[in-house]
């Protein structure tokens, strides 16, 4: 659209749609055209203008190239709401697709495979092999991206018609674009499929390659990333690969920069000689200098990767230094990051350098970025051993300046460099403690507090500065009251006299009798009976010589770093985790084997065919036949009976529809089980679960009417429970005709029909309609569809959790028969029910697996499964708060382990 076509935003009269659609229909092709412009500007606002389909459609046969892209828009919009309306336009497209103009051969088959809908898809394979053997260089390109979006409606069709064989020949083809979106297209593939499609080899390579100089700077991404998944065979091959691909560092765009690094990177892994590899990371660094200088949003990502790269390769950065050093106008985000850079690149030449700067950023206005500057400087201490005395020169000038946070971060930092090097800067202690006052921090006082009783003989008045803390002992966080229980039995063991032993008199009262925090108490008890039976063994325990600490500027794993740079300039080298952590595949319904017909969480999103009934089920009485599925789970219509919509369940955002018997209901799961048979409810059947969908607690209903009578006026009620369940609102069922069904879904609160008594799994339902009596059945209800979504704990929260909780609450149960044959498959499934994967370790030949979850009102629920991998039994161990639920919770785990 031009800039003067605002005004087709701006009608506001009443029969707008019985206008438009007169214009629609006018013989003058201008005002066609304005009319179709009208439309896009109505749908574009979010207005309904579903109703013009057939009149849209109508426009298509023009030949004015703006009016038929106007028009494949709209029914790109409308066509799954439209499905049977849409085949109207199938005509068109197929000649389009034969259009002399190669503009219009490439829009008809991009708007197709936009379309989602079955049977359009099945006129789409004959012009889509044509285009893909097209003369026009574009219209082949655009045929290729089309196959990966084909290959997502419906993939066993792209097999079985020969689409990856026809992709894989474009490769070869002369065109680089065309090179390039066939890369793209089988990368995408690949990435959605569990077998091999996309393979590379040295033949691929050499085309790709070729192609890499000429085509787009997109282009160019996708092969580079596509090159990157190839192995070379030697050092040589890598080396002419790296050659081949150098050049494109030197690329205006930050994309084919990276993309390049990250090829080259990999490629580097497999070539020895040193010389190429010193050249190659000359040759790195100044385009990864060059980003810095792009905005702060791309400096930023620019930053995160450098991160990454510096890890494995610091030499290519390590005469950049003062590139990273931060200028006044970079936001904080940018900041922070170049800090953590500036640490990994620190060394005994530059670190001068470094230090100055640190020291300057320590007197910034931004309190988080002060901070940080100082811990830097300590984690350069600590990193290097030459320069630690350099390092508390700079801290202890700052301490001079007598700015609060910056003398507590510092004591931090002094306490871990008293750690890295035990016995050689104790000097600095009498300074560190004239800034006791003024500690209000728990780190902080934890720090200083374990300083004093680390060296508690070197201080004259160590129990004068003990006893300071003790009196605000009982309201200390946590943290404190643990370093001030050992610094007092450290000055104990090492001054065994009248003023320590009173001391350690009333902190082992405080923190036996007097909290309520079991770690503080049980580390109480023990140097209480170490104390008073073996006070040598308690000299051995309590001051035995402690493991000095490493520099942690490379945080990262080597396998997780590897797994980060073989995905640098994407999304995972930015948040510094592997795209499983963030990403959720979902794979199309068509790529699913026979076993996977029926998915196991109920947050699958692919619709069952009732053909086959899970869970061992009869079919219902009526015979049914499955309707095909799109990729997104849209049943195809048939072409013979139109469902009657439900438009409250439309506004209300419920599944509610009716469907005629001979045709599958629209499940949002796998098939419901049947509470009450046809055979007991008058020929009324009724399947029932309970789901949970997007953080909501929802009654799957599914109503089948074989009687000879229209049922309608339903209603239902939930008896007492044990989680308090109970209707959201009324139950939104649309008059059920005879032979056919209705599915929906009832929202559902909690907490407010509780019932007294032992916890039960029992839910009693009551159902009634206008035509028959009341109906009784019972359901059974699953706890994991409790589990909320924010479940997932860090390792310390839940060893926190675990040992916070009394042994007390902890039940175990074997179960004989489960067979857990694949971890990662277990995890996903318990990920997907809001169970969440913390850890694993090994116990002699078993695995052990630790996960975690959580129901409303915060009760969490932590998990500990035992077994052998590939072996029948698994031992669950559960500890919660509520120990009187664990027989639900262990329902709701064997049917999670069972799938």
């Amino acid at each position: 659209m031009s800039r003067n076509d605002s005004k087709y935003f701006s009608t506001t009269k009443k029969g707008e749609i019985p206008e438009l659609k007169e214009e629609l229909n006018s013989q003058y092709k201008d005002k066609r055209k304005d009319a179709v412009k009208k439309v896009i500007a109505a749908m574009t606002v979010g207005k309904d203008v579903s109703s013009l389909f057939t009149d849209v459609v109508n426009c298509m046969q023009t030949e004015n190239l703006e009016l038929k892209k106007l028009v494949y828009l709209y029914l790109i919009n409308y066509a799954k709401s439209q499905p049977d309306l849409a085949i109207l336009a199938v005509n068109t497209f197929v000649k389009d697709s034969q259009d002399p103009n190669p503009l219009i051969r490439a829009l008809a088959v991009r708007t197709m495979g936009c379309i989602r809908v079955d049977k359009i898809t099945e006129y789409l394979c004959d012009p889509l092999q044509r285009c893909l053997k097209d003369d026009d260089p574009y219209v082949r390109k655009t045929a290729a991206i089309c196959v990966a979006k084909l290959y997502d409606i419906n993939a066993e069709l792209v097999e079985d018609r020969g689409f990856l064989e026809s992709l894989k020949d474009l490769i070869s083809d002369n065109n680089p674009m065309v090179v390039a979106n066939a890369v793209a297209a089988l990368a995408e593939i690949q990435e959605n499929s569990s077998r091999p499609i996309f393979e590379i080899t040295s033949h691929t390579l050499s085309k790709l390659l070729t192609a890499l100089n000429e085509c787009t700077e997109w282009g160019q991404v996708f092969i580079l990333d596509a090159l990157s998944r190839y192995k070379a065979a030697d050092a040589r091959e890598a080396e002419n690969i790296v050659e081949r691909v150098t050049p494109r560092l030197q690329h205006a765009n930050c994309a084919v920069v990276l993309s390049a690094v990250k090829m080259i990177l990999l490629q580097m892994e497999l070539i020895t000689s040193t010389d190429v590899v010193r050249n190659l990371c000359k040759k790195m660094a100044p385009p990864l200098v060059t980003l810095l200088s792009a905005e702060p949003e791309i400096q930023y990502v620019a930053l995160r990767n450098i991160n990454l790269i510096v890890q494995r390769r610091p030499t290519i950065l390590a005469h950049e230094i003062k590139v990273f050093f931060c200028k006044y106008n970079d936001p904080i985000y940018v900041k922070m990051e170049k800090l953590e850079i500036m640490i990994k690149l620190a060394s005994d030449r530059n670190i001068d350098q470094v230090l100055l700067e640190f020291k300057e950023y320590a007197t910034e206005v931004d309190v988080d970025f002060v901070r940080k500057a100082v811990r830097a400087i300590g984690r350069c201490a600590i990193k290097l051993e030459r320069a630690a005395e350099r390092c508390i020169s700079v801290l202890l000038e700052l301490i001079k300046i007598k700015v609060n946070y910056v003398v507590q971060e510092a004591i931090i930092v002094i306490k871990d460099i008293f750690r890295r090097y035990p016995n050689t800067y104790e000097s600095i202690i009498a300074t560190l403690c004239e800034s006791l006052d003024t500690l209000d921090e728990p780190e902080a006082k934890a720090s200083m507090i374990w300083i004093i009783g680390e060296y508690a003989e070197r201080i004259d008045n160590a129990d004068e500065l003990l006893e300071s803390f003790l009196e605000s002992f009982p309201e200390e966080p946590a943290q404190v009251q643990l370093q001030l229980l050992t610094a007092t039995v450290k000055l104990f063991l090492k001054k065994p006299t009248e003023g320590p032993q009173q001391m350690i008199q009333v902190v082992l009262n405080n923190a036996t009798v007097e909290t309520d925090n079991p770690d503080l108490r049980d580390r109480a008890y023990i140097y209480w009976r170490l104390l008073s039976t073996d006070p040598e063994a308690a000299k051995d325990v309590v001051l035995a010589e402690k493991p000095v600490i490493t520099d942690d500027s490379n945080q990262l794993e080597p396998s997780l770093l590897d797994e980060l740079l073989a995905n640098i300039a994407t999304l995972s080298s930015v948040y510094h985790k592997p795209p499983d952590a963030f990403v959720t595949r979902v794979h199309s319904s068509a790529q699913r084997t026979e076993d996977e017909d029926y998915p196991e969480g109920s947050e699958s999103g692919f619709p069952e065919s009732p053909a086959n009934p899970a869970n061992g089920l009869a079919s219902p009485p009526t015979a049914r036949q499955s309707a095909s599925t799109s990729a997104t789970g849209a049943p195809a219509t048939p072409p013979s009976v139109a469902p009657v919509p439900d438009l409250l369940g439309d506004l209300m955002n419920m599944d509610n529809s009716i469907v005629p018997v001979d045709q599958p209901a629209t499940p949002t799961g796998p098939p419901l089980p049947i509470l009450l048979p046809a055979s007991t409810g008058q020929g009324l059947q009724i399947s029932a679960q309970l789901t949970r969908q997007d953080g909501q607690i929802f009654y799957s209903l599914l109503f089948e009417n074989n009687t000879q009578v229209p049922l309608d006026g339903f209603m239902i009620q939930f008896n007492k429970n044990t989680f308090g369940l109970a209707a959201a609102g009324p139950l939104q069922v649309p008059q059920v005709q005879p032979g056919t069904s209705a599915r929906t879904l009832l929202p559902m609160v909690m907490f407010q029909n509780m019932s007294q008594g032992p916890p039960s799994s029992l839910l009693q339902v009551a159902v009634k309609n206008s035509q028959q009596p009341v109906w009784y059945f019972n359901d059974k209800i699953s706890v994991h569809v409790f589990f909320t979504e924010d479940g997932r704990m860090e390792r310390s929260s839940f060893l926190e959790t675990w040992r916070s909780l009394p042994d007390s609450n902890e039940v175990s149960k074997d179960f004989p028969a489960i067979l857990i044959g694949s971890a990662d498959a277990t995890l996903e499934r318990l990920a997907a029910s809001n169970t969440f994967f913390i850890a694993k370790r090994k116990n002699a030949n078993q695995d052990v697996f630790y996960f975690s979850a959580k129901l409303p009102r915060g009760i969490p629920l932590l998990i500990e499964l035992t077994t052998v991998i590939g072996n029948p039994g698994v031992k669950c161990a559960i500890k919660t708060p509520s120990p009187e639920m664990s027989p639900l919770f262990f329902e709701a785990i064997e049917t999670l382990l069972m799938g």
